[in-house]
């Protein structure tokens, strides 16, 4: 009983970790809380207090419209969209054939999926460029959807495999017995099993295509009406100096939906993972 008592946490074991987590959490959030307090100062850059002098959304309103980010986000939505339906429908047929079915060679495609994915993407940029430019798509948002998609392969595949693998292959040979095609039971029993693990792969796209910089700045050049908007938020940067409400109230912008879409999406995806690396 005295070892069970003594293994109790106290009241100062409490305290201190209840201490210990709030400065945490302090460390953790204080960027993001300066981040919106300065989009809503209409003296950002000005002033070293930590909350807004001169509270206002003249910000916002400017990124918005003179700014121009209303384009930046409505070509990010549509480049992160795409990226994410043609990534996750190519992950999902590639997993199906190296998870079903036996050919020659099928272990080098798994081997060069997991090398591919330990490649630095800044080597990636000067080939990828090359493939682009002769597939004659450069300053274009398909040519970035093209590059995404394929930046995005490598880690669908070999997730999406896992959850393929773990599928009793019994069900899918019960459904040829009672008549079903392929398809059919691709629809009805496939892909309900492996749809957390498409959500999983499926919001690593949308955000990896929502916050890149470096593929869109390089295959975009200087189409500026095809901007998305980690590349809109530099034109807020100039030579001698910066325009910190703008580049606030953009960067805000940009990262409460993504925020908001991944707190919407947490357990789904925390299950998706677990269930991928247990099964897998």
């Amino acid at each position: 009983m005295s070892a069970l008592t003594s293994r109790r946490p106290t009241a100062a074991g409490k305290a201190v970790r209840g201490v210990l987590v709030t400065l945490l959490l302090v460390f953790t959030l204080f960027p993001f809380y300066w981040m919106v307090a300065s989009a809503l100062d209409g003296r950002a850059g000005q002033s070293d207090l930590p909350w807004p002098t001169s509270p206002t959304l003249e910000n916002f309103r400017y990124v918005l419209t003179d700014g121009g980010f209303g384009t930046f986000l409505k070509n990010s939505l549509m480049v992160a969209l795409a990226t994410v339906l043609i990534s996750s429908l190519l992950a999902l047929l590639a997993s199906v054939g190296v998870a079903r079915f036996r050919f020659k060679g099928r272990t080098s495609v798994l081997l060069m999926v997991l090398v591919v994915q330990m490649v630095p993407l800044e080597a990636l940029v000067i080939p990828l460029f090359v493939q682009v430019r002769d597939l004659q798509l450069l300053g274009t948002l398909t040519g970035l959807v093209v590059v995404y998609t394929a930046l995005a392969l490598p880690f669908g595949i070999w997730m999406l495999r896992g959850f393929v693998a773990a599928v009793p292959v019994e069900l899918e040979e019960a459904a040829y017995l009672d008549g079903a095609s392929w398809g059919r039971m691709f629809r009805s029993i496939l892909f309900p099993l492996v749809a957390p693990g498409l959500v999983a792969t499926s919001i690593f796209s949308f955000i990896t295509a929502w916050n890149e910089f470096v593929f869109a700045m390089t295959m975009l050049g200087a189409e500026s009406e095809k901007f998305t908007v980690a590349i809109g938020l530099r034109s807020f940067f100039g030579l001698n100096a910066n325009d910190w409400g703008s580049i606030m109230a953009g960067s805000t912008i940009i990262t409460v939906p993504v925020m908001i879409f991944f707190i919407a999406v947490q357990r789904r995806l925390a299950s998706g993972l677990t269930s991928g690396a247990v099964k897998g």
